[in-house]
Parts: structure tokens; sequence; C-alpha cells
């Protein structure tokens, strides 16, 4: 624990969970797609969706999705920024099973029509955890870079892009294996100490059997 676990983080209140945390998830959400959001569903989940609209976490997830972070003032204005922007957007109520009672469901939609799903859950704080994406289950904060893989369930792929990652001076410290079924749809979760250059981004993406790269570094 950290200073920052002790204080909470520097934001735009009411709520270090239903609100900071609620940004950054938005935010770790874009970052994800790699794109502004053109069209965003957002589908709240216990808590969130029992005291999300007095805290305002409907208003702070759009912030975030527009690329603000926690300690943005624009936050309370975010519906009309949105709007301003052309961002399409609407929220509602979901149950989930086995999951954070602070927990949001993102179905997002990018200008070139590249589409994502994400649920993660707020912790307190202002920290956050990914729980799935794109029906994926995984847990990482977005707190270092982070490098997502989705790949063809075969030989290979993992050894792919460590070496690749090895051959530009990037240590990886944490790696998480998912797939759906044996032989199917892979996600390969990397947590990194430095930043990942462009380049080992744009030559995994056109390899054989690489569905999907995603990275997300919420310090650029």
């Amino acid at each position: 624990m950290n200073l920052f676990d002790i204080m909470g983080p520097i934001m735009v209140g009411p709520s270090s969970s239903h609100t900071a945390g609620a940004v950054r998830i938005g935010l770790v959400t874009r970052k994800l797609l790699g794109e502004p959001v053109a069209e965003a569903e957002m589908l709240l989940h216990g808590s969130f969706a029992a005291t999300g609209e007095g805290h305002g976490t409907d208003r702070a997830l759009v912030a975030g999705l527009l690329g603000m972070k926690p300690d943005d003032e624009r936050i309370p204005s975010s519906f009309a920024i949105a709007e301003e922007e052309g961002m399409k957007f609407h929220s509602g109520t979901v149950t989930l099973r086995n999951v954070h009672p602070n927990t949001a469901m993102l179905r997002v939609k990018g200008k070139s029509g590249k589409d994502l799903e994400v649920v993660a859950s707020s912790l307190g704080g202002g920290r956050i955890r990914i729980c799935r994406i794109d029906g994926i289950e995984t847990n990482f904060s977005g707190d270092c870079p982070t490098l997502v893989v989705h790949n063809l369930d075969r030989p290979g792929h993992v050894a792919q892009v460590t070496t690749l990652l090895y051959q530009y001076s990037v240590n990886i410290a944490a790696m998480q294996l998912y797939r759906n079924v044996r032989g199917g749809y892979a996600v390969m979760v990397l947590e990194c100490d430095q930043p990942i250059p462009a380049e080992p981004l744009a030559s995994l993406e056109k390899e054989d059997g690489i569905i999907k790269v995603t990275y997300l570094n919420l310090d650029e």
C-alpha cells in the first residue's frame, strides 16, 4: 500500500470509487480502443447501478471515454462536451456474476468502426481492475504500460511477443494468459516496466494468427 492508497487520488469528486474510479474505467476503455469513441453503451452493476446517478458515475464514465483524467475540472460538464464532440452514449443497468459491486460494462465503437467490450470494477481510492475484454476474463489494473494481444490459441505466439519485447529492451513485470477453449480464441496480457514503442506494436498487428493488439499507457 502506498501513500495514495491511504490519502486517495487527486480528483474531482464526490467519490473516489463512484467518480474517480469510474473516470479511470472510461479512460482505460478509450485507451484500449485506441481511438476516439463515437458511440458508447454504459451498463452499471450493483452499487454503481443503485447509487451511481447521485455520485455522477455516468458523467464520470463519459468523461473518461472523452480522454479526461480523474482531476479534470470538466468532468461535471462531460455530457455537454460529448454532445459537442459528436459522441453518442446511453446508460442502463446490468446484473453481472462474480464481480465487485462497483462494476460497469462498457460497449464502445470508435470512429473507424472498431468496437470493444470492457468489464471493469472500481475498487476504492481510484483503483480499478479490468475484469473482462471482449468476453475473455482478465485481471489487471492499467497502472503500468500494458500490452493486450488477442490471438489464435496455437504454439508460438507467446514466444513471438516476448522475444519482440526483449529486442526493444522492454521488461515484462507480469504476464497472464487466457483462452475461451483449447485451440480457440486467446488473450495475453503483459504488464511492462517501460513504455512499448510503436514499431513492435505495428509489427505484431501484421503477424499471422494475431487478431488484435491493444496497448494501454495512461501516462501518454
